[in-house]
């Protein structure tokens, strides 16, 4: 039975790469009139603030620690314990529609949104489709994708993909756009480096010892904010001091986006909701994706900004001071390139990607899920141009 007016159900957990997206869309709904029910992990404490006003659940799941069978086995009392308790909560919750941002707290949540025949979709934020998304795919009634074809996506679930964009944060929007403006001959060159929500320690290894390794006259124009692990602070506060380098430090800032939309170039890692950020606001970038990731998602998604002249890819195993030196004393002392890399940074943004995907969830919850995939089609060939929201029929 359809509820279209009922909640609106967000599964999400796990890192910033799921929450933002999950984040992004509940701010759109309630800005909709819509309520919010998120259920995610035993992590929920950390949630209230990310999404005010929403009734707020945690189910038991588990992530596999290793590929084989084994670590499927040991995960799976956790995963059944998830779905008999989430299949409970939706049946009190009566929801229109459950959406699940992929990773595996979304397992159970998703699991019995379907064992209840409710309206169910993903969202993939990378360009590989993550495992939980994989499995659920042949069972939901729609994907809604950042990436037009990615990789992993069974041909028989094609018709279901429909292309969104990866949604940002209100204060993403904000800045979205923002002039780029290339450090000027002799000015102040502004650096901004992080690695992701916790920090990265490769980055406080390799990046201080990098810009020493600069001409002094390059060296004395920068300005670098950090984001680095309490642990690391100190080490690397030294080494910016021994070098002569401005630095200001910080375990986490709450300002992100206004930090990225302040720097000339970004050095971090190329998890999805990073490059969503870089590219609705517009900024170049040096990309070290994340070696052990699952799928080498991070590492496609850098190939594609670099493949659209908007970053530069260095891969963890070749990212040493030397290497990263070279790169930085080629393009800081270019202006025009690191310009180019700016707009070209842009024209992969999709600043109404929460629009498009309020609009398809809300199409589910009405069971006008067909319709609306054929209105917006006919609506996009004929209309203005932008980035494309289609049916993805042959992948």
């Amino acid at each position: 039975m359809l509820h279209p007016q009922g909640p609106i159900v967000i599964a999400a957990g796990g890192t910033g790469g799921h929450l933002f997206p999950g984040q992004a869309l509940a701010q759109e709904l309630r800005r909709r009139g819509r309520h919010i029910v998120l259920i995610t992990d035993e992590r929920v404490q950390r949630f209230d603030r990310l999404f005010p006003g929403a009734d707020i659940f945690s189910v038991p799941s588990a992530t596999p620690n290793d590929r084989g069978l084994l670590g499927l086995i040991k995960a799976l009392p956790a995963i059944v314990s998830g779905v008999v308790q989430a299949f409970s909560i939706l049946g009190r919750v009566k929801p229109s529609v459950v959406i699940g941002f992929g990773g595996y707290p979304t397992l159970p949540p998703l699991a019995a949104a379907v064992l209840r025949g409710l309206p169910t979709c993903v969202h993939e934020q990378n360009a590989v489709l993550g495992r939980v998304n994989r499995l659920m795919a042949r069972f939901i009634e729609a994907i809604a994708s950042t990436f037009a074809t990615p990789k992993y996506l069974r041909a028989g679930d094609g018709s279901k993909l429909v292309l969104t964009g990866n949604p940002v944060r209100d204060a993403v929007m904000e800045h979205a756009a923002a002039p780029y403006v290339a450090p000027g001959e002799g000015g102040k060159i502004e650096l901004l480096v992080f690695g992701g929500s916790q920090g990265a320690r490769v980055m406080s290894d390799v990046v201080p010892g990098a810009l020493a390794r600069l001409a002094p006259d390059l060296r004395n124009r920068l300005h670098v904010v950090q984001q680095a692990r309490p642990e690391d602070m100190d080490q690397v506060r030294a080494k910016y001091l021994d070098a002569g380098i401005s630095v200001e430090l910080n375990s986490f800032f709450d300002d992100m986006p206004a930090r990225i939309a302040k720097a000339h170039l970004v050095i971090g890692r190329s998890g999805a909701s990073t490059v969503a950020e870089l590219s609705v606001i517009g900024r170049p970038s040096i990309l070290v994706p994340l070696p052990h990731s699952l799928d080498n998602d991070q590492k496609a998604n850098a190939e594609k900004l670099q493949a659209a002249g908007a970053a530069f890819m260095i891969e963890q195993k070749d990212f040493t001071e030397a290497a990263l030196a070279e790169r930085l004393q080629t393009l800081l002392a270019d202006s025009s390139t690191l310009a180019d890399a700016a707009r070209a940074a842009l024209r992969q943004g999709a600043p109404d990607a929460v629009r498009r995907l309020a609009d398809l969830v809300e199409a589910l919850g009405r069971g006008e899920f067909k319709a609306h995939i054929e209105e917006k089609t006919l609506s996009d060939e004929t209309g203005p141009s932008g980035p494309l929201l289609f049916v993805q029929e042959d992948c």
